[in-house]
């Protein structure tokens, strides 16, 4: 064993010193000292050698590994100085790596964040649910039977008569409001589908809708919480105003306008010259709601609200085409 240690060592400086490049370095130290290398190996025989020659060969192969490894390190000394001349194949490889572009936060997913992070800086937490969705869920239980006017507006993806694409994320509020009692203060973001396709609209996009559940919620809660959402996203001195409107599971319920972030209420094309913008629905939660899911209506209340993020991420960078999220063209993703 010793004999074959000596051979080792030989064979190992002479390749140290005939190394010409950092690479081939390298390649002798994992074949020498690696963990699969050639002392590593012996050291591992050394229980199926007589106790008498344990020692002495131990003892070798250590002072071989500290001397190999100190010719490798003065090796690579005088590789790095040799510096710029050193060339394999063709390929300077003292020349600096080029660099590649780092991705950045897709701008939905950069928007999707900063309004989560305004609701939960006011208490809610975020929940998820299927995007795959039962019509229970996604109708029956928001007060949206079967034949019911407002099931057209939703333009629905169906996998067949019970089971459908989730046409927005109120599903996910009845789903918490099943496994948990009031205190409630959620907000739903995800994918929704519908079959709609222009330039303000597409099969697939994203809501985030908010749930507030407790005693005594009023609709001035509701006014509160939207208008200091509204002006942290946007500008606290972004005026707000609430229109009635009609959705089947909330009431009273409205439609929220904004001061037009283009001309400043001034008017202009954006906002068809009226000084506002529409961009969200809300209202208090219809009591038909709570009893599909069991909660008294006489002790408890709340309130609902829903966007579209791709609605705010347009206003935010002044976009006018909704499809440019989604074709993926570079010269539009990188400004972001």
């Amino acid at each position: 064993m010793l004999d074959r240690l000596k051979a080792i060592r030989e064979q190992a400086f002479a390749a140290v010193a005939a190394s010409s490049d950092l690479p081939t370095l390298e390649r002798i130290e994992k074949d020498f000292l690696g963990r699969k290398g050639a002392l590593t190996s012996i050291l591992r025989t050394l229980g199926t050698l007589p106790q008498e020659e344990r020692p002495a060969v131990g003892s070798a192969v250590n002072d071989l590994k500290q001397a190999l490894a100190a010719r490798i390190e003065s090796r690579r000394k005088e590789l790095k100085k040799q510096g710029g001349a050193v060339r394999i194949s063709g390929l300077d490889i003292t020349l600096p790596g080029r660099s590649l572009p780092l991705g950045k936060l897709h701008p939905i997913t950069q928007v999707l964040n900063e309004i989560s992070d305004i609701f939960r800086q006011m208490g809610f937490s975020v929940a998820e649910g299927p995007e795959v969705e039962l019509d229970f869920y996604n109708f029956e239980a928001l007060n949206i039977p079967a034949n019911h006017p407002a099931r057209d507006m939703q333009d629905t993806f169906y996998v067949d008569e019970k089971v459908l694409l989730r046409t927005h994320t109120s599903p996910i509020q009845v789903r918490t409001m099943e496994r948990l009692q009031p205190p409630l203060r959620i907000i739903a973001p995800g994918k929704v589908y519908r079959c709609d396709s222009d330039v303000t609209h597409t099969p697939m996009f994203h809501q985030v809708e908010g749930l507030m559940v407790d005693t005594d919620i009023s609709f001035a809660h509701l006014k509160g919480t939207l208008t200091h959402f509204i002006q942290n996203f946007f500008d606290v001195n972004t005026d707000v105003r609430f229109r009635p409107s009609f959705f089947p599971f909330t009431e009273p319920s409205a439609e929220v306008d904004i001061q037009c972030v283009i001309c400043r209420g001034k008017g202009c094309r954006v906002c068809s010259n009226t000084g506002w913008l529409e961009v969200l629905g809300a209202g208090m939660v219809h009591p038909a709601v709570f009893r599909a899911i069991g909660y008294d209506t006489e002790r408890y209340t709340g309130f609902a609200f829903g966007l579209g993020i791709e609605r705010f991420a347009m206003l935010r960078y002044n976009i006018n085409d909704i499809r440019l999220f989604y074709e993926n063209d570079l010269r539009f993703l990188t400004q972001f």
